[in-house]
């Protein structure tokens, strides 16, 4: 146990963060995400939302200010009636954090697929919305 650490943020998903570098992307994933199927690395936050993730790391993790987007998300499928609401609550945790507006990108869902393959990491949620799926490209700290 450390202290001012959100319990929410196991060990695991810590070591992640501080290993990743400057540029890493992560995925945070919604419960219906093939996660473990795209993982290079794997962090299971099973029983969480994305959004308290997100809440518990932010302070701690700069959004990458030099590239055109820092966020993600997966853009809903052509045809699909869903209007993801929770991206409203993903774009209010990030400027409450950050101080600024998110630079988000739009991502077509296959395409979406090829990222989080690449991405240094996939966290597991057990989030139940939909198109809730969200890359964040990791900063520096200037502090």
């Amino acid at each position: 146990m450390l202290k001012k650490i959100p319990a929410i943020i196991t060990p695991d998903l810590m070591h992640i963060l501080m290993s990743m570098g400057h540029g890493d992307e992560i995925v945070f994933a919604d419960g219906n995400f093939p996660a473990d199927t795209n993982a290079r690395r794997l962090v299971r936050c099973d029983g969480h939302t994305v959004t308290q993730i997100l809440e518990a790391i932010l302070p701690f993790f700069p959004l990458d200010t030099y590239a055109p987007t820092s966020v993600g998300l997966m853009q809903v499928v052509e045809g699909d009636p869903t209007v993801p609401t929770i991206w409203e609550d993903y774009k209010e945790v990030i400027k409450k954090h950050d101080g600024k507006d998110a630079k988000i990108e739009f991502i077509e869902r296959f395409d979406f697929y090829d990222r989080a393959q690449k991405a240094y990491a996939i966290v597991a949620t057990s989030e139940r919305a939909l198109y809730a799926n969200i890359i964040l490209k990791k900063g520096v700290v200037v502090e």
